[in-house]
C-alpha cells in the first residue's frame, strides 16, 4: 500500500504485526496490531514519517510509520464482529486463562504497549487473553474497567464474590492505571513492570499477606469487573 493509495473510510488489514505509535513522531509504543487486524487511516494527518490510525476492534487511535504503509491490504470483508452471552463467556474463561499460564511459560518481559507476545503490558496481556477466543475488550485497563460489569470496588472488596476470569484493577482513586486476571484461591495473573513487579508475567495474591509485590498491588486495588459482553466497536 502506497501512501498515494490512501482512502479515508476504508478498512485495511495488516498484512504482519505491526508497531502503534503514540506520536506522529513514532517513538514510543502506544499498541500493536497483530496480523490480520483491522484498521482506519486518516490521509489528511499523512507526514514524512506517520499517519494516524484507529484500529478497527477496539477503536484504539495511534501513529503508524510510514514504513509499516506497505503492510497493509484493503479489506476484503467487513471486519468480523460476534457477540456473546455472560453464560458463553463463562464457559470460554478455562481457555482464557489457560492462554496466560502458556504466555507466562514463554521467555518475556513487560513491554509498555505490548498486546501481541511474548512481551505484554498488563492491559494488553488481558486483551489478548479474551481475543484468544474471540472476545474483544478496550485496549486500556481504565478502558476495560468502565466497560466491565462492576463486581465490587475496594469499599466493598468481598473476595467472596470474585470468580475465575475477573479481571482486577489497580491504580489511584482517580483511574485505574493496572489490571490482572483472577485465578481463584486468592489470586491472579499479570504481566507487570520492573519498578515493584516482576518484568513479566507473574503470579501474585490478592492479598496483603504476600510478598514485597502482591502487598504492593493490593495496597492500589480499586475493584473487581467481570466480563459478561463482548466489546462491540463504533462505526467508522
Amino acid at each position: 500500500m502506497s501512501h498515494e493509495e490512501l482512502q479515508a473510510n476504508v478498512e485495511y488489514v495488516t498484512q504482519a504485526d505491526l508497531n502503534i505509535y503514540d506520536s506522529l513522531e513514532c517513538k514510543d509504543l502506544a499498541t500493536q496490531a497483530e496480523k490480520g487486524r483491522y484498521l482506519r487511516v486518516m490521509p489528511e494527518t499523512l507526514n514524512q514519517i506517520s499517519v494516524q490510525v484507529c484500529l478497527s476492534e477496539d477503536d484504539y487511535p495511534g501513529w503508524l510509520s510510514i514504513i509499516d504503509l506497505e503492510s497493509l491490504s484493503p479489506a476484503v470483508e467487513p471486519l468480523p464482529i460476534k457477540s456473546f452471552s455472560e453464560a458463553q463467556i463463562k464457559q470460554l474463561i478455562p481457555e482464557v486463562i489457560a492462554f496466560t499460564h502458556n504466555a507466562m511459560q514463554q521467555p518475556n518481559y513487560y513491554l509498555w504497549g505490548g498486546t501481541v507476545g511474548p512481551n505484554f503490558d498488563c492491559s494488553g496481556l488481558m486483551q489478548k487473553a479474551f481475543a484468544s477466543v474471540g472476545i474483544c475488550l478496550p485496549r486500556d485497563a481504565y478502558q476495560q474497567e468502565a466497560f466491565l460489569k462492576q463486581v465490587c470496588t475496594v469499599e466493598n472488596f468481598d473476595a467472596n464474590s470474585l470468580e475465575e476470569g475477573d479481571l482486577i484493577f489497580f491504580g489511584t482513586s482517580q483511574k485505574a492505571t493496572h489490571v490482572g486476571l483472577y485465578l481463584g484461591d486468592g489470586k491472579y495473573i499479570h504481566s507487570s513492570g520492573k519498578d515493584k513487579g516482576r518484568n513479566g508475567i507473574g503470579i501474585d495474591h490478592l492479598s496483603e499477606q504476600g510478598d514485597e509485590v502482591s502487598r504492593s498491588y493490593y495496597q492500589q486495588l480499586r475493584g473487581v469487573g467481570r466480563v459478561v459482553s463482548s466489546y462491540i466497536p463504533q462505526k467508522g
